[in-house]
């Protein structure tokens, strides 16, 4: 069975503070030295009590190579992203022609579109010819 361990305020405090006066080498230092067994506990502290220049940073090194394709990728998205908010837009505006144009010939849309549907291969044939 476990145990929750709670910590009073003044505590957090009290380990926040040796931190930022260097009494421990770093985050898992002081976690060690009062036997706090959250591996993020004290960081989440000196998120809330310190400072977060006390906090590790993550670096990450990657070649030119690597940076170019990643702003590539990037714009690819931005771009498709595009595109569907256009091809939504296209959608809406049909959408919007057809309830229009039934209602003037007086006619449902579902009828309509039943009456005058079109077979996906003979769109096709049309798109394709010169």
């Amino acid at each position: 069975m476990r145990t929750h361990v709670s910590y009073s305020e003044a505590f957090k405090r009290r380990v926040v503070g040796e931190l930022e006066r260097g009494e421990h080498l770093s985050l898992e230092g002081a976690r060690r030295a009062y036997g706090i067994r959250g591996s993020v506990t004290v960081s989440n502290w000196v998120r809330k009590y310190g400072r977060e220049d006390l906090l590790p940073r993550r670096v990450r090194i990657e070649t030119l190579k690597e940076r170019d394709e990643l702003k590539e990728a990037r714009k690819r998205i931005r771009e498709l992203e595009a595109a569907v908010a256009d091809a939504h837009i296209d959608y809406c505006l049909e959408k919007g022609y057809l309830q229009a144009a039934c209602d003037r010939l007086g006619e449902d849309v579902e009828g309509f579109k039943k009456k005058h549907a079109m077979k996906l291969s003979d769109t096709r044939k049309k798109r394709s010819r010169p």
